[in-house]
Order: C-alpha cells, then structure tokens, then sequence
C-alpha cells in the first residue's frame, strides 16, 4: 500500500513539474512585443499557439475546411470619402481591365447627398490588427472602418500604401484576431485549386473556388497617372510599377478587392487585385498580388514606414519570334536588354545593351512580369546574379541592386527628356495584354500631353498607342528618340487613338 501511495506521489509530482516547466518555457519563448519582427515571424508565433493541421485536398475537391480557418480572416473594409473628392482619369484600357472596388459611378456632385462611400475586402495577418488589402480600396479615403466576421465595426488607419503594386496596410486596435495563413506564392502551380474569399457586390462573406490559369500575368492597371497640368518635361514620369499577377477563374467581382485568394490548405497565396472585364462584373478571370510580393512590402510598411525598392538598371524588352525577327536577332526567348543607366547596377556589374537576361539566381526567366516580381521583393544592397546570353553562351554577373537613385539616372537624360520636350508627351512601355489586344508586336501608350504643343496640335491624347516612328517599332523612349534621328526633317507617327481607330501624321521637324 505504502509503495502505492509512493508511486502514485511521484507521477503527480512529475506531471506537477513538467506543467510547470511547460508554462515557463512557454512564458521564456513568448515575445513581450511583436514590435521589430516581420509578418512572417508574428505568425510563427501566432501559429504556434494555434496550430493548423488543414491538408491539401485529395480526391474529389474539398474546400469545407480551407473555407471555414480562412472567411474568419478576411474582413469588410468600408470607406468613406470628401464629396469633392475627384475622380480619377480613366485608364486607357479600362474597357478591358477593370478594378472590382466598389465605388459609385460618377455623376455631377450633389452637396446635399450623403458622402460617398465605397467597399472592399481586406486580410487579416497578425492577431493585433495588421489587415492587408489593396491601395485603391483605401485611397484618399477620409475614414477607414473594418467590419469583423463577429459584427464588430472599428476604424482603422493607413500604415502604408504603395501604388506601384496596388498594396497597404491598415491597422484596427484590438488583439486576439483570427488570422490567414501566409503561404508561398513561388509554389504555386498552374491548374492547382484555388478559393477567393471576400465580400464581393452587395454581398455579405463570400468563397468562390477555382483553379490557378496563369501565373506572372501583367495586364498594365498601375501605369502611373499623370497630372499634365503640373508636367515636368525635364523629370518626366517613370513606370516603376510591378505587375505579376496570378491569374484565377475562381469568381470574383467589385467589393472582392483586397480579399484573400488561398490554397486548398488555407495559405494566403495572393491578394485579390482586378479583373479582367468588358462589363465590370465577373467575365472568366481575377488577378490576384503574388503574396510574396505583399509580404516583402508589407515587412517594408512595418521597417522602415515606405517601401525600399531595389532596381537593376536596365530598360529591356521580351522577346518573342516577331519582336526578335525586328531585331535580327536568332533567339526568341528572353528579355532583351536595351539599355543600361550610367551609374546603375547593371552597368557596373558589366550587363551591356544588346544582352539578353535570361536566367536569375539560376532559374530560368523569360517575362519581364517574372523578373520584375522578383526583383520586387529584394531591398536595395541585395546582391542577385543574371545569368545573360552573349555570344552565344551563358554568362553570370554578380549585380547589388541600387535604390531609387536608378530611377532618377532614368530621367536625367536629357536628350530624352528634350525630345519628349518638344513633342510635348510621355510615354511608357505597353502591355503584352494590350499588345494582344491591338494585334501588334510593338508600341509605347502616350502617358501625357502637354497644351499647345505637337501631340496636342495634331489631336492624339494621353491614351494614343504609338507603334512605329518614321518605320521604326517602338517599344520604350530610348526607342521612340532612336527612331526620330532616322529623318531629319519629317517625322511620320502611326498607331491607334483610344477609340482603336488607325491613325497615320506626318509633320515637319522644327
């Protein structure tokens, strides 16, 4: 009996103590502040706390269980604006690519109408209130409130928004939130099922399913807007927008912005961004922000209060069978590089005009979408190396990528800036997507035009697609400056007005 009672001693005085050691390591491991440390690691310690063990579905599909961790984590995201807040220029293929943010049309400003309003969706990624969504749901939004799957209404503040990507990050002041799951976007595979889930139209909480039909997708929505009333012909506008979106038929509409697209495991895989419609309501496919992407950004918000962006220091081109044909060029699968800015990485690394970038970190790139997405998530003093085709073979080159002082290289040239001077117009790169559209193989899309001078005179607007000068394909300003040398003393322009009628002018160099 006494050995008993001795043993029965013992087994409770283990357990007693190895609770006890339990509850202080997990006292000893548990940060007093989530202050410093990145998305991915505030969920390590949320997830450690609050284990998943959701599997990929096999089988016939299965989204019961993805469904049911993730809609808790996504959020309504309610926005409130100035009744003089003006409305932003249409995009030149807004036809074609439109946002699904729910905002009222336009109509002629009614001071005794209620202030207007618009929704979105958003993501939960840390317990104490960090939210993602898209930049234009939320802004120049005068009040910001996020609805919670429990009902609750709180206001919420901008940490961060970034139009180059179309991505921020707001803050709601509670704790114990449910969160997603942050996945990989890099393991993403064409044909796997997908779910979105958001608050889609007038709709309450809502899971779509689908299958990923494309990854590295750019579809040309967040070209920069340019203000013609404050241009600036000799700091013209860059494009430094990244787009790579992954492309999902899974059905998503207006008010699915900022919402989550996820795998059959639950893991934030992308951020819900446009579709591509003629009608503005769901026609086939969504895009959605590659969440690498997001997180690489969001970290930024959180770091340093701005995104730090590094860049190469190339202007290039993707080459295709017809774009290589152009080019006298036997390769037809690449980025052709057509420049490289004094002083950039690039250049210093020993990249040269006429290379062509084929490979980063050793794997294989052939999108200019893939390499920008990429490059994206890096910070200025990473080092990447490119693998580029000369001479026929394989050579690397060790390249740190520079900060935004290559962007400032990009519009100190003053030829460029002269030329685009004189015409009185911008341009930037146009889309594979709208090349498609238009059925060309080259062409830059006017970004400006500036009163009184040529472009204005002969009635091509901001939005006119220009595909060849004096004969020449264009495909960038390096190009378009190239090509006006060709003829001293006419220049012939052919493209298509917004409209996509044809257009050929001739006029006289001054």
């Amino acid at each position: 009996m006494e050995g008993n009672m001795r043993k029965i001693g013992i087994t409770l005085l283990t357990a007693f103590v190895g609770g006890a050691v339990a509850i202080g390591a997990y006292k000893l491991l548990e940060p007093t502040s989530l202050s410093g440390l990145s998305l991915d690691e505030r969920q390590k310690v949320y997830f450690t706390n609050n284990p998943s063990d959701i599997s990929s579905s096999t089988g016939a599909p299965d989204f019961v269980q993805a469904a049911a961790v993730v809609s808790p984590g996504v959020v309504h995201v309610r926005t409130t604006y100035n009744r003089s807040r003006s409305q932003a220029a249409n995009d030149p293929f807004g036809d074609m690519f439109e946002d699904f943010f729910g905002r009222r049309q336009r109509s002629t400003p009614n001071p005794n109408a209620p202030a207007p309003m618009g929704k979105g969706s958003g993501v939960i990624v840390t317990g104490d209130g960090y939210i993602m969504t898209n930049n234009h749901v939320v802004e120049d939004a005068e009040k910001i409130e996020v609805i919670l799957s429990d009902k609750r209404i709180l206001e919420a503040k901008v940490i961060g928004r970034d139009k180059n990507t179309d991505l921020a990050l707001i803050k709601i002041n509670t704790s114990n939130l449910p969160i997603v799951k942050l996945g990989n976007s890099d393991d993403v595979k064409v044909g796997e099922w997908v779910l979105a889930v958001g608050f889609p139209l007038t709709l309450e909480s809502t899971v779509t399913a689908g299958i990923v039909s494309a990854k590295s997708r750019q579809i040309g929505i967040l070209a920069p807007e340019v203000d013609r009333r404050n241009y600036d012909p000799n700091n013209p506008p860059t494009n430094s927008s990244i787009e790579s979106f992954i492309q999902t038929d899974a059905v998503i509409n207006r008010g699915n912005s900022g919402g989550a697209l996820v795998n059959t495991r639950g893991e934030l895989i992308g951020i819900n961004s446009a579709i591509a419609s003629q009608s503005g309501t769901y026609e086939g496919y969504g895009f959605a922000i590659p969440v690498n992407l997001a997180k690489k950004v969001m970290d930024d918000f959180l770091k340093f209060g701005e995104v730090k962006r590094g860049f190469i220091g190339v202007t290039f081109q993707e080459l295709n069978a017809d774009i290589a044909k152009e080019l006298k060029l036997t390769e037809i699968d690449g980025l052709y590089v057509n420049s490289t800015l004094e002083g950039g990485a690039a250049e210093k690394a020993g990249i040269k005009k006429g290379d062509i970038i084929k490979q980063l970190d050793g794997q294989e790139i052939s999108s200019s979408a893939r390499l920008q997405e990429r490059v994206g998530t890096m910070r200025p003093g990473d080092k990447i190396t490119l693998g580029v085709l000369r001479d026929g073979q394989i050579k690397n080159f060790n390249v740190i990528l520079k900060g935004n002082e290559a962007t400032k290289l990009a519009t100190s040239n003053k030829e460029v800036s002269e030329v685009m001077n004189n015409l009185g117009a911008t341009f930037s790169p146009l889309t594979d997507a709208a090349k498609k559209k238009y059925g060309i193989t080259s062409g830059v899309v006017v970004t400006s035009v500036a009163a009184g001078k040529v472009f204005d005179m002969y009635d091509m607007p901001k939005g006119t697609v220009i595909t060849s000068v004096n004969g020449k394909g264009v495909n960038n300003n390096d190009q378009v400056v190239a090509a006006l040398k060709e003829d001293s003393k006419m220049i012939t322009l052919q493209g298509f007005v917004p409209d996509g009628s044809r257009f050929r002018v001739t006029f006289p160099v001054k």
